[in-house]
């Protein structure tokens, strides 16, 4: 990375507002957020967390509002394009292709990410490289049907590492799981991010965003209430407010 791509933002949300009829979901928001960076979003249920990852991922469209990704404006790309260009997520409740391998789930993602010059057999080396990584390749030709909640996971961090992203969302990846899977979803992602992948991590587990995150926001109906270091963000009153009532 040369100094002047660690000076642009990876990605800059610009005004964003998005409304459901009458319901304001995002109102006016705005950040950046640099290469390389452990992101946290946080806020109460109903806050807009899911609707600012759908309006990143394409989703949702804005209105009104920009998203800049590696100084592009890719407000007007439909999803596909935008996992293309660098932007993949992983999803709160994974959705396996049941009648399908492990392996065979990734090379799904693999085939979509692929060019044309990238041969079955890199595809497949590529494959067992990330099952590898993710601690899934003794799983490789099990059935998706039979992988636990923290394999499940695991493998929707590896489909969506499968498209070779520059952005990871990793929308609630560890809810519902025991305090050691907790900790195994969260030492995964620390390595991704060190290999210069930048994450946003979506989470109610206060104390994995704040282990994680070099920088939180919280948001509250629809609102920035505030951003800055875990620290700060805990110790604002107006955080404080939200999650436990004036």
């Amino acid at each position: 990375m040369t100094n002047a791509e660690a000076r642009v933002p990876l990605l800059r949300i610009v005004s964003l507002t998005k409304r459901f009829g009458g319901f304001t979901a995002l109102d006016n928001v705005s950040v950046d957020i640099p290469p390389g960076e452990r992101f946290g979003l946080i806020g109460p249920n109903g806050s807009g967390k899911t609707t600012l990852i759908n309006c990143i991922s394409g989703a949702f469209r804005t209105e009104p509002g920009t998203v800049l990704f590696r100084d592009e404006d890719i407000t007007p790309l439909q999803p596909h394009v935008r996992t293309r260009r660098g932007i993949a997520r992983s999803f709160q409740i994974p959705r396996p292709f049941r009648s399908m391998t492990v392996a065979e789930n990734l090379m799904v993602a693999l085939d979509f990410a692929a060019h044309e010059h990238v041969s079955v057999a890199q595809r497949r080396d590529t494959m067992m490289s990330i099952l590898t990584q993710m601690g899934l390749a003794s799983k490789a030709n099990a059935s998706a049907t039979k992988l636990s909640q923290v394999e499940l996971r695991k493998m929707e961090l590896a489909r969506a590492m499968a498209t070779h992203p520059k952005l990871l969302i990793s929308d609630e990846a560890m809810a519902g799981l025991s305090s050691s899977e907790v900790d195994e979803v969260l030492d995964l992602l620390m390595s991704l991010a060190s290999q210069d992948i930048t994450i946003i991590m979506i989470e109610h587990i206060m104390q994995a965003v704040m282990r994680f995150s070099d920088r939180v926001m919280c948001l509250d109906a629809g609102k920035i209430i505030a951003i800055g270091t875990p620290s700060e963000v805990m110790a604002n009153q107006r955080v404080q407010e939200a999650y436990l009532g004036t």
